[in-house]
């Protein structure tokens, strides 16, 4: 799978918890949420625009940062 690191403007928990919630629904997922510095990294093999539309159901803003290298 290919790590894709994200930025979603997340303020508070509550955010997170709905990033968490939509991505669960998504399924076939693995992520970890950076919630200080408003980053979603997402272990998957779902697509970059699968990903984003997914995150964008929030409500938050978001945008694709890169694919980050397994290290």
């Amino acid at each position: 799978f290919q790590k894709h690191e994200f930025f979603v403007d997340m303020t508070c928990e509550g955010c997170s918890n709905a990033v968490t919630r939509v991505l669960q629904k998504l399924g076939g997922v693995q992520f970890d949420i950076d919630l200080p510095n408003k980053k979603v990294c997402i272990d998957s093999e779902h697509n970059v625009d699968t990903l984003l539309e997914t995150l964008k159901k929030t409500g938050k803003n978001a945008s694709y940062l890169g694919e980050k290298s397994a290290q």
